[in-house]
C-alpha cells in the first residue's frame, strides 16, 4: 500500500516536461527511441519506486532487471527513512541552529542565530571574522547559501537588512579546508557524506563520498558538483567524480586534479566522530554527516535527516551495474 500511495503522489508531483527532456537527453546518448525511454521509464517508477533522474544517474536503460532491483531509488530511500527515522526528531538535523548548538563539541566554529540577533549582535560578530558562509536556517540542497567577504560586508547595518530579507537564518565562520582537500576545487568546501546506520542487524557507515565543487561556492550535486565515493577502510577517493549531468571525471575540470587515489586526511577521526555522533539522536538511525576536513581535523557542517539517495548510486561508480542496495541490506531489511 505505501509503494501504490508513493507512485500515485509521484505521479501527481511528476514534471513530464523535464522527463520528456530527460528522454530525448538519454535517446541521443543511447540510440533508444525516446518513445521506449519513457516506457522503461514508467515500468521502473512502478516496479522500483524510480524516479526519471534515479533512471538517468544509474543508467537504467543499460541495466537487467536483477541489476535494477540492486539500485536505492528515490521510492526505496523514502521507505528507508521513514522507517528508520521519528519525524517528531528531525528538527534536530533540519534546524541548522539546533544543530549546531547540539553537536556544538563536533561544528567547532563560531556562527549566529540571525532569526534572533538584532543589528547590534550582528555587526559584534562580523569584527575581525574573516568570510562568512550565510544560509537559511531550515534550507536544503545548498539552495540560498551565500558566502560575503569583509569588503562586502563593510556596512554590517545594511547587509543584515539584506540578508533578513533574503530569508538568512544562521550565518557561520567560513571553513578553511586542508590543503588536500582544497586542491580538488578552491571555490567550496568539499566535504565528505558519511551516512550512518542504527540498523536492525548490526550499526556502522554504510558509505562514505565526497562532494567536490564545480566552481560555485556550494559543493552539492543538486548545485552543478560531483561525489566520488571513499573507500571505508583506507579513506582513499575510489572512483571518479560523476554529476546529475551525466558528466565522469578522472580530473577535476577546473584544477586538473586527479580524483581517484586522493586520500582523505584525518580519515579515522572523521569516522569515529561520526561513530559517535550517530547515537546522540538515537530516534533518527539514519543520518548522513557532512564533514570538513580543516587542516586541524574534521568538523561537523551539517546532519541530514533525509539523505539523498543520489550520491551513493552513480553509475560510473558501479561498472558492473550491481548498486549499494546491497549494502544497505547488511544493516536493514529493505
Amino acid at each position: 500500500m505505501a509503494k501504490v500511495s508513493f507512485l500515485i503522489k509521484r505521479a501527481l508531483r511528476m514534471d513530464w516536461k523535464s522527463m520528456w527532456k530527460t528522454a530525448g537527453m538519454l535517446a541521443e546518448k543511447t540510440g533508444k527511441s525516446r518513445l521506449w525511454l519513457m516506457a522503461d521509464m514508467a515500468g521502473c517508477a512502478r516496479r522500483y519506486g524510480a524516479g526519471y533522474v534515479d533512471y538517468k544517474i544509474a543508467e537504467m536503460y543499460r541495466l537487467t532487471p536483477e541489476q535494477r532491483a540492486t539500485v536505492i531509488t528515490r521510492g526505496t530511500s523514502n521507505s528507508i527513512v521513514a522507517r528508520m527515522n521519528d519525524k517528531a526528531y528531525w528538527h534536530f538535523f533540519d534546524n541548522k541552529c539546533e544543530f549546531n548548538t547540539l553537536f556544538a563539541a563536533q561544528v567547532k566554529r563560531r556562527w549566529l542565530d540571525l532569526t534572533a540577533a538584532d543589528e547590534t549582535a550582528f555587526a559584534a560578530f562580523l569584527e575581525g571574522m574573516g568570510d562568512i558562509i550565510c544560509k537559511p536556517v531550515d534550507g536544503s540542497s545548498g539552495q540560498g547559501i551565500e558566502k560575503h567577504t569583509p569588503e562586502e560586508y563593510g556596512d554590517p547595518a545594511a547587509l543584515y537588512r539584506q540578508l533578513k530579507e533574503k530569508g538568512i537564518g544562521i550565518v557561520e565562520e567560513r571553513v578553511r579546508q586542508h590543503p588536500a582537500i582544497d586542491a580538488l576545487c578552491p571555490t567550496s568546501v568539499n566535504t565528505i557524506r558519511v551516512a550512518t546506520l542504527l540498523g536492525d542487524r548490526k550499526e556502522g557507515i554504510v558509505y562514505a563520498a565526497i562532494r567536490i565543487g564545480n566552481g560555485k561556492v556550494m559543493d552539492n550535486v543538486d548545485c552543478g558538483g560531483m561525489a566520488a565515493p571513499i573507500d571505508l577502510d583506507t579513506g582513499i577517493i575510489r572512483g571518479p567524480g560523476a554529476d546529475k549531468q551525466g558528466h565522469v571525471y578522472e580530473k577535476h575540470p577546473m584544477t586538473g586534479h586527479e580524483i581517484p587515489g586522493t586520500a582523505i586526511p584525518y580519515w579515522e577521526e572523521v569516522k569515529a566522530m561520526c561513530l559517535a555522533a550517530m547515537h546522540v539522536v538515537p530516534q533518527v538511525r539514519f543520518v548522513a554527516w557532512d564533514v570538513a576536513i580543516t587542516p586541524e581535523g574534521p568538523l561537523f557542517i551539517e546532519g541530514n535527516s533525509f539523505p539523498s539517495h543520489a550520491i551513493p548510486q552513480f553509475a560510473a561508480h558501479y561498472p558492473d551495474g550491481i548498486g549499494i542496495l546491497p549494502r544497505f541490506r547488511e544493516f536493514i531489511d529493505v
